[in-house]
């Protein structure tokens, strides 16, 4: 049993880092401490208050232990691997685990390429990026191709000159073929330093070449020729004017500003490289209604930059943050270089911030309108249905359905809704085992019976435990079930729950002549519904979503079904004799008509194996030599 004013006395006044289970043993909150004694401490006194999400935390916690560290910036990375890991429940979580494009020039190679990637790498080939945009990634990469005649082959030159034939890249004219020592590695290294050029910004000299090369085509009569180098040009400037020259010193910045509600926070980071403006990107941060903003963007830079392959020198922000000193030595460290954290007071950098901040706002605005949208879809659509039902509270629904094909295979599916929305983390599908034939009335009491029965049980078992919180998806139960059917399908329902002694609301979904809901059947009376409304439309998903999942497992047995054989019924006959067989006579009909003689000359069988594929086919009678 864990004594937790036991194991407070026993922390240590040292840097580390706490861990917080529940009493499911999951990690619930990760956190960090210059000194754990002090820290930890803190959660279980009376005066402590951090707010309501922190309070509810304590109240679960079943245990702690803790990790020491030699300082506290070892304790904030390994904090950061822990939340990255683990995700708890009460941390302020960063929503998004993206990896960012990079372009790669591969100079270790004798005869180099350009690639696409998403991890920076300690070798000799370089890098650019991080991009926002893995479309226009591919199409910079595309155009340098096509530019510097750059290969895309992944052979391994010289050694493998002349070995195959060019590809087709050579046939049009986009590759040079180093791989048939058509072009020497001192020109081809020139293409490369012009791609390097390309990259790094210098488009002009690509643009006025170009220029010079359609307007020589041209002069030639050579249009074609001329279109592709209008169309190649056309692209550069393209790509030139993406990468607009801000005021900046040509170094690499991240500009990090964000917007809140009560709920939620979008962070709009800026990407600057080179001193261009490259990109930008936003993230969704979930958070307690007390989060200030520096908390909130303490917790993503650490988040964050524990994740990228890339920190720049520099990250701008709009206000100061926690632990700024710790987290600035520690983004050095990962760089290899000094990193600084800024808070710009004026000009173009301050501007930039502002419209960081401008930007999230925007994103959070704009999503907000569509989180309503959705929520009356959803919770609306849900309350909708309460009151038509004359029900006080509805999150959970469960709907059920049967399906077979005139009693073969029947199964039974259960869909489960929370919230408005589908939860297919609990959806479960019934083999039948107690029902023979098309009854639909008893493969529904079957699949009911054993539904409630698996979550009684596992109830049971969570509260010898004293758990108290549901997991499971049989130990939640709805509170409202939905059948796919009218008064006899809910007659069913109602009879296996007095049967376990439950009491859960059950309506059935009632049709017309074209198979279409039409209202819901209740406590013994049709319920009228409004079929324009978003209730009726959640109704109807739901009911489609429950024979979706029942046909698809349905249709899943039947084909393994028809996989199987008559011959894997016969004792004896496995896999090779099965096949032996059937090359050997081609058909079942043309087995069931041979003699034991001949059966017994197919490869794989013998006699004995001969006399029973025999006795098989013929009733059960001895078979005669």
């Amino acid at each position: 049993m864990f004594d937790v004013q036991e194991e407070l006395r026993k922390l240590p006044d040292s840097p580390g880092v706490y861990i917080m289970h529940d009493a499911s043993d999951a990690i619930i909150y990760v956190g960090k401490a210059v000194s754990l004694r002090s820290r930890v401490r803190q959660y279980f006194q009376a005066s402590h208050n951090e707010g309501i999400k922190k309070d509810q935390m304590v109240r679960k916690i079943s245990y702690f232990e803790y990790i020491i560290t030699d300082s506290e910036l070892e304790a904030l990375v390994l904090e950061c691997n822990l939340i990255k890991e683990h995700r708890p429940k009460y941390n302020t979580m960063l929503r998004d685990d993206k990896t960012y494009p990079y372009i790669k020039v591969t100079l270790g190679e004798d005869f180099p390429r350009v690639l696409f990637c998403r991890l920076m790498k300690k070798d000799k080939s370089r890098y650019f990026g991080p991009y926002t945009s893995a479309g226009a990634v591919k199409d910079t990469i595309e155009l340098i191709r096509k530019i510097y005649h750059i290969r895309t082959c992944s052979r391994r030159l010289p050694r493998d000159t002349g070995k195959e034939r060019p590809c087709l890249n050579y046939h049009i004219h986009q590759c040079f073929a180093p791989c048939q020592g058509y072009i020497s590695k001192e020109e081809y290294r020139a293409n490369v330093e012009g791609a390097l050029e390309f990259l790094n910004g210098n488009y002009a000299p690509v643009i006025k070449g170009l220029e010079e090369k359609m307007s020589a085509a041209s002069q030639a009569l050579e249009f074609e020729k001329a279109s592709e180098f209008r169309d190649l040009l056309n692209s550069v400037k393209q790509i030139a004017q993406k990468q607009k020259i801000t005021q900046f010193d040509g170094e690499d910045k991240d500009i990090v500003a964000l917007a809140a509600d009560e709920q939620d926070a979008v962070v709009q980071v800026f990407f600057i490289r080179g001193g261009k403006l490259i990109g930008r990107e936003h993230f969704y941060v979930r958070i307690a209604r007390e989060s200030t903003t520096s908390q909130i963007l303490t917790t993503f830079i650490k988040q964050f930059y524990s994740g990228t392959p890339y920190i720049p020198r520099e990250i701008m922000l709009q206000e100061e943050i926690e632990e700024s000193g710790v987290i600035s030595e520690w983004l050095s460290k990962k760089r290899g270089q000094k990193v600084t954290l800024r808070i710009p007071r004026k000009g173009m950098k301050e501007k930039l911030v502002e419209l960081a901040g401008k930007n999230a706002a925007l994103v959070l605005s704009s999503d907000r309108e569509k989180l309503k949208r959705e929520e009356g879809r959803t919770i609306g659509a849900l309350k909708e249905i309460a009151d038509w039902l004359g029900m006080e509270k509805l999150s959970r629904v469960e709907a059920f359905d049967i399906s077979n094909i005139n009693g073969f295979e029947t199964v039974g599916s259960m869909i489960v809704y929370e919230k408005g929305k589908p939860q297919r983390s609990d959806y479960r599908k019934f083999k039948l085992r107690t029902v023979s034939g098309p009854d639909d009335y008893a493969s529904m009491h079957e699949v009911l019976t054993r539904r409630f029965t698996h979550g009684l049980k596992e109830q049971k078992e969570l509260a010898e435990r004293g758990i108290d919180d549901a997991y499971g998806s049989f130990t939640k139960f709805p509170d409202l079930i939905m059948m796919d059917g009218g008064k006899g399908q809910v007659h069913i329902a109602l009879q296996v729950l007095s049967e376990m002694r439950l009491d859960i609301p059950v309506c059935g979904m009632v049709k017309d002549d074209n198979h279409r809901t039409r209202g819901l059947y209740y406590h013994n009376v049709e319920v009228p519904i409004d079929t324009h409304s978003e209730g009726f439309k959640l109704i109807t998903r739901i009911q489609d979503e429950a024979h979706r999942f029942a046909i698809e497992y349905h249709r899943s047995l039947r084909q393994k079904s028809q996989v199987h054989s008559v011959l894997d019924d016969i004792p004896g006959v496995g896999p090779a004799r099965r096949k032996a067989l059937m090359r050997r006579f081609q058909s079942l009909e043309a087995i069931r008509e041979a003699s034991v003689e001949e059966l017994a000359s197919a490869d794989a069988m013998n006699e004995r194996a001969a006399r029973e594929v025999y006795r098989f086919f013929h009733n059960d009678v001895e078979a005669e030599t």
